[in-house]
């Protein structure tokens, strides 16, 4: 169980989140919804401890996190895949994917078991240099350098967008199956209504910084996603 507790968080002066309470639960994919300058990206990066300040406390099964820089909060077990996937260009993709050991308990850097099943591309094109990928490989090189932290909470910012339309799908099943089969939880930052309602257990729903409805993912309904997504 990840927990928030109201969670404000800053970039310098501007306040972007503003008393912040959720819970997601474990073994469990939660989609956070809303328009885009809502606050979903700074709430992955506040947890990650990647903005400039937060009050409140973050939890992970009763621990609290909030005041530990990110390389002590990706060692208790979260592993974030940004937007824009910010993979090493000028890397391959096996240096690409080791880079995810640095955030591992036991220090151990290689290349997960399930990144053969879940990408055989990638591991077909290990020497291959990460900047020459494709945008939907280099999504799939994103989520198998955060699996090599051997997280048990996986932050994922809008993993589909700018993705070429045959490798959406793969994308949307691998985010499935990580949940489904290898037991972990997912915090999955998505547009897509569709979906989040296929795909996810539970939502939330932000507005201005703020979580202004949560729950199972059945209370997601038309109206909530027209008063709160329609552009």
């Amino acid at each position: 169980m990840l927990t928030l507790a109201n969670v404000d968080s800053f970039y310098g002066r501007s306040h972007v989140l503003h008393a912040v309470t959720a819970e997601f639960a474990g073994d469990a994919i939660t989609a956070v919804l809303g328009r885009n300058g809502t606050g979903k990206t700074t709430l992955l990066k506040t947890l990650m401890g990647l903005t400039d300040r937060m009050t409140g406390e973050i939890r992970i099964d009763g621990t609290e996190i909030g005041s530990a820089p990110p390389h002590v909060r990706a060692r208790s077990g979260i592993a974030y895949v940004p937007q824009g996937r910010e993979i090493i260009p000028d890397f391959t993709i096996r240096e690409n994917i080791l880079m995810g050991g640095f955030a591992r308990r036991d220090g151990r850097r290689v290349i997960p078991d399930l990144v053969p099943e879940l990408f055989p591309y990638l591991m077909e094109n290990l020497d291959r240099r990460g900047g020459v990928l494709s945008g939907g490989q280099q999504q799939q090189l994103a989520i198998a350098r955060a699996l090599a932290a051997d997280p048990k909470i996986l932050l994922l910012d809008e993993p589909t967008e700018g993705i070429q339309p045959n490798i959406v799908e793969e994308i949307e099943e691998i985010i499935i199956r990580l949940n489904r089969e290898a037991g972990m939880t997912v915090i999955l930052v998505e547009q897509k209504v569709d979906f989040a309602r296929r795909a996810a257990m539970g939502f939330a729903m932000m507005e201005k910084g703020r979580v202004i409805a949560a729950g199972p993912i059945a209370g997601l309904s038309d109206d909530l996603v027209h008063r709160h997504m329609a552009v």
